[in-house]
């Protein structure tokens, strides 16, 4: 069960800390898997020494409509279809204080972390049709569905959560829903990844955070990057053939309390 040999699979911003393992996580399965970015390099330098290596394009989530379709259509054309989109790319700019962002960080935000996924899903549809059967995952974060408690960061407000993240990421657990109620007379499924703390190696150096992170939820501690493959790979295999529309919390428990 869960073998991926002959699926084609798009991740969208698969060299990141959470998307090289879910990309692992695919090839471990057998799929042929293309990774959609805008740094060669960096991806070369995340998947070297991999024993079977996926295969890079040159992407970005800011692209017109019209450069992505275009994009899909020359991996259609050199691979036969495309069976799945990963959406795992975002773009968040930032400022010190999250209570009074301005109006242009907040919009770049929004459009960085939700309207490129609408983008991405949106000119995927027409390749995916061709096929009478595809799978659409979004990842989305526990803030889309919870908001953040604040005295996670006390003292340590540099990693404070910012508004337009969560709303942004609300929007694509809604979004999934959206489209797989539109999409499914097509066979196509479309579901969302909700994943909770999964900090960065460079976040993990401050213990004082980790700990409080971790006393969160209901396994006290942090998530790894590798327990995020078993759902990727699930809801990218045939098994998956009567899910849709669902988000899915890999958060160690965090939101049920």
């Amino acid at each position: 069960m869960f073998n991926l040999k002959n699926k084609i699979i798009l991740v969208t911003g698969g060299y990141g800390y959470l998307g090289s393992s879910i990309v692992k996580g695919f090839l471990k399965q057998n799929a042929t898997v293309i990774v959609l970015g805008r740094n060669r390099d960096k991806f070369e330098s995340v998947f070297q020494g991999c024993s079977i290596m996926p295969i890079f394009k040159k992407f970005d989530i800011s692209d017109t409509s019209d450069i992505i379709s275009q994009i899909y259509k020359e991996i259609e054309e050199e691979y036969g279809r495309i069976d799945v989109l990963f959406n795992n790319a975002f773009s968040l700019p930032s400022e010190s204080d999250v209570s009074n962002l301005s109006d242009e960080v907040f919009n770049k935000g929004i459009e960085g972390t939700l309207g490129s996924v609408h983008k991405c899903i949106k000119c995927v549809i027409p390749f995916l049709k061709k096929n009478g059967f595809g799978q659409i995952i979004n990842i989305s974060s526990m803030y889309g569905m919870i908001a953040p408690d604040f005295s996670v960061y006390e003292g340590c407000k540099v990693f404070t959560n910012p508004p337009h993240y969560g709303a942004a990421k609300a929007g694509v657990i809604q979004l999934t829903k959206y489209f797989a109620s539109l999409l499914g007379k097509e066979n196509i499924l479309v579901n969302s990844i909700s994943p909770g703390p999964f900090p960065s190696l460079e976040v993990q150096k401050n213990k004082k955070f980790i700990e409080s992170l971790g006393t969160k939820n209901v396994l006290n501690r942090i998530g790894k990057p590798e327990e995020l493959q078993g759902i990727s790979v699930f809801l990218a295999s045939n098994e998956s053939s009567y899910v849709t529309g669902q988000n899915f919390a890999i958060d160690g428990g965090w939101t049920i309390i």
